[in-house]
């Protein structure tokens, strides 16, 4: 009988604990997604121009333009009469942050050169096309 009751005792004793296990999983998932960057998006899929030399640029504003000539800032169309007071409200969130224009490669230079206008008129220096490296 004494065989039977040790046998016993060792299968409770046998159990793990996975309590300290999970802890330190939800630590490591709390920590990537605090330290996760997001890459923003303009709200249209564009076509960018191709070029030689292009440089790599993180941005809090994105204007982009379709191959129609219609205007997406922070994924809503916008009439272009209206980016800059878009611009604007975007600035008054990350106010040094510098402007990328992604043009469509079809897209007219007028409307480009507008929103340019629109972002320069406000202040801003570091106003940037978008172009699909080489």
């Amino acid at each position: 009988m004494s065989s039977r009751k040790s046998s016993a005792d060792e299968d409770l004793g046998a159990t793990i604990d996975l309590t300290p296990m999970l802890d330190v999983v939800f630590i490591m998932l709390i920590f990537f997604i605090v330290t996760a960057t997001f890459i923003k998006e303009p709200g249209v899929e564009v076509d960018r121009p191709d070029a030689n030399t292009a440089a790599v640029k993180n941005a809090k504003i994105l204007v982009a333009i379709n191959a129609d000539n219609k205007v997406w800032v922070d994924k809503n169309e916008v009439d272009p009469q209206f980016v800059k007071d878009q611009i604007e409200l975007l600035m008054a969130e990350n106010p040094k942050s510098p402007v990328i224009i992604q043009a469509d490669a079809k897209s007219n230079i007028k409307t480009l050169n507008e929103v340019a206008q629109a972002a320069r008129s406000l202040g801003i220096v570091d106003v940037s096309i978008a172009v699909q490296k080489e």
